[in-house]
């Protein structure tokens, strides 16, 4: 029950009462009088009764002389019963109104911990996108770092590699240094791009042959032997 419904229920059954409450008081002069009146009649009576004969068998007669009282006592009876309607309905109302804060309260936090749970999925989001891009990147860097053989230069490749096969050790991890270093004015030694044919060469060499060179170049160059080993695993096609 809304707040306006229980005032106008109270409002009506404040009017009911004052209602019947001067209903009740106007009326009881009138029985009183009437009372009054009808007892002077019976004197009057009784008196010329015994003023013209004996007296005769008198029969009771009833007056409405608590008429009044009766009907104070249930105004006051109905009054009660409004006075407790009343507080039934306040207390209904206020009951309503706290299980209403309750549901507010719970849909407030459900609130709270729906955003909660938006504001980690959106982190979530931001990470997993991290993750992805850096997932991109590595790909990317393994596409480049990739020494892929043609199908037209395999046959080339077997040719060198079954020459450096007949080569004396030391001589073929000259070559193969040679090839994949460039030197710089200043005197410095770089990796230059001729490293992949040197990865390549190597790669289709017999595993005893691969080996006594990447002996050799460990012994003088431990850096481009170590470099030359990594870059045989990325050795794709052919």
């Amino acid at each position: 029950m809304s707040k306006k419904l229980l005032l106008i229920t109270a409002a009506a059954g404040v009017v009911s009462f004052l209602g019947a409450f001067g209903a009740a008081w106007f009326t009881r002069p009138a029985a009183v009088k009437g009372a009054s009146d009808e007892g002077q009649a019976d004197a009057s009576a009784q008196t010329r009764s015994l003023a013209k004969g004996p007296p005769t068998a008198l029969t009771p007669t009833t007056t409405p002389a608590h008429d009044g009282s009766n009907t104070r006592a249930m105004t006051e009876e109905q009054l009660k019963e409004l006075i407790f309607e009343v507080r039934e309905k306040i207390q209904e109302y206020h009951t309503k109104n706290q299980s209403l804060d309750k549901e507010k309260q719970r849909l407030l936090v459900a609130q709270q911990t729906l955003q909660k749970d938006i504001a980690a999925l959106n982190d979530l989001r931001v990470e997993l996108a991290a993750t992805v891009a850096n997932l991109r990147n590595e790909r990317d860097m393994l596409q480049k770092t990739r020494v892929e053989v043609e199908q037209a230069e395999k046959g080339n490749l077997l040719a060198i590699a079954a020459a450096y096969d007949k080569m004396d050790p030391v001589r073929a991890s000259e070559i193969l240094s040679n090839m994949a270093s460039t030197q710089s004015k200043s005197g410095s030694v770089n990796r230059g791009t001729n490293i992949d044919d040197a990865v390549k060469i190597l790669f289709y060499m017999q595993d005893r042959t691969k080996a006594k060179i990447l002996a050799e170049l460990a012994g003088t160059e431990p850096a481009l032997a170590a470099l030359l080993s990594q870059k045989l695993k990325q050795v794709t096609g052919g």
